[in-house]
């Protein structure tokens, strides 16, 4: 039985596992800081969809995104952090905890529907070609070489997001990265700072 918007984010509200929102981190590219990426989805007003170098699956583009409270996002990112320091100092940066939060009603409204975690051979069977994107590889098989990302409750939009930004929330590792932001947007002349929804700084959610 269905529910309306209120009863579905009360609902939500009494799970601390479960959020309304989902998350999308940046990470800097060779030429880019994760702000400065951050800055440039403001400035484009979407955020684009990765390809196959972002493990996603098929011809078609998709934007991504994690549903999780952002104390796991925190908890996802620290670990990835201390993969990196401790294990693999050369591993992939996979995301920063800097990014945006928005509405997880307007991402499904935009096409927005939860990843299908499976082996990609046997989704690929059952899933028609133009939703290959949805397909994320989960391999539980060989216990030497485990592959699961069930861990990020990943959302994908087909081919870009557009953003709202009345709606969306920034992210930041911390007040110093906030107030560095802030610093772009006006010596870039653009106020990105004051049309947002708000920012959160998520170190104040671990310590």
């Amino acid at each position: 039985m269905g529910y309306n918007l209120e009863s579905w984010v009360t609902r939500f509200a009494e799970r601390s596992d479960l959020s309304t929102r989902l998350v999308h981190l940046t990470k800097p590219t060779s030429t880019f800081s994760e702000m400065e990426v951050l800055f440039q989805i403001l400035e484009s007003g979407e955020i684009k969809g990765s390809d196959s170098e972002g493990y996603v699956i098929g011809s078609r583009k998709a934007a991504c995104f994690q549903d999780a409270p952002l104390d796991a996002i925190c908890q996802n990112c620290w670990y990835e952090q201390k993969y990196r320091e401790e294990k693999n100092i050369n591993a992939k940066i996979r995301y920063e905890p800097i990014g945006l939060l928005v509405d997880k009603e307007d991402v499904y409204s935009h096409g927005g529907r939860p990843v299908i975690y499976d082996k990609t051979a046997e989704a690929m069977r059952y899933l028609k070609q133009d939703q290959h994107w949805r397909i994320v590889n989960l391999d539980l098989d060989d216990t030497s070489n485990i592959v699961d990302w069930t861990h990020e409750r990943e959302w994908r939009v087909p081919d870009a997001y557009k953003l709202n930004l009345s709606k969306t929330i920034l992210l930041f590792t911390n007040e110093g990265d906030s107030r560095e932001f802030i610093k772009l947007c006006e010596s870039k002349g653009h106020n990105f700072h004051r049309e947002v929804a708000g920012f959160v700084t998520l170190s104040t959610l671990l310590y």
